[in-house]
């Protein structure tokens, strides 16, 4: 049974269970589902009336708290429970191919460590990635007002403009990094 569910799940069923979660809200009296909404009220929980922005009842959306710990569980049991025995996460061959071409030769991992590591952090693509990477997702975000998670599952299933546009801007500025900041970055452009 844990050998079955070690497997990535497909996602005729992956893909049902994720879009019953805005049936779910809607029926709860919610509209809103994401996670960066979480880290906000995280922050007010943490530092109650420090900053104008975290001064509201943080209270009042503890499911969001409750998710973000869930998160946290089920990614502790998928990593040691339900570990896949081949950490190599599976990419096609033209994407191993392209990756290659870039100088990125580490695939035993979730990561490539040229970059997801401490040593890759301290070069220039590493510091780049996840440094201004981190702070552009985090400003983005906030700037959209939600996350990409919020924007495509709740937005864009109950007809909200605004998600359809950030969702574009996600998939764009997707496309924009890998094909235009990642050769600039690891100097194969």
């Amino acid at each position: 049974m844990i050998e079955t569910l070690s497997q990535p799940w497909p996602w005729w069923v992956a893909g049902p269970l994720i879009g019953l979660i805005v049936p779910l809200l809607l029926l709860a009296g919610n509209k809103k589902f994401g996670l960066s909404t979480s880290f906000r009220q995280i922050c007010a929980a943490a530092a109650p009336g420090q900053i104008e922005y975290f001064r509201y009842d943080w209270k009042r959306g503890m499911w969001r708290l409750m998710l973000i710990f869930g998160i946290i569980g089920g990614a502790a049991i998928a990593a040691t429970l339900l570990a896949s025995p081949d950490p190599v996460v599976g990419i096609s061959p033209a994407t191993h191919a392209d990756l290659e071409a870039l100088g990125i030769s580490d695939f035993k991992g979730m990561v490539p460590s040229e970059f997801i590591s401490w040593s890759g952090l301290l070069t220039l693509p590493g510091f780049v990635m996840v440094v201004v990477g981190g702070f552009l997702v985090g400003f983005g975000a906030r700037y959209a007002d939600g996350c990409t998670s919020g924007h495509a599952i709740s937005g864009l299933s109950t007809f909200q403009f605004s998600s359809l546009v950030a969702v574009l801007g996600f998939f764009a500025g997707g496309l924009v990094a890998t094909h235009l900041l990642l050769p600039v970055l690891f100097g194969a452009w």
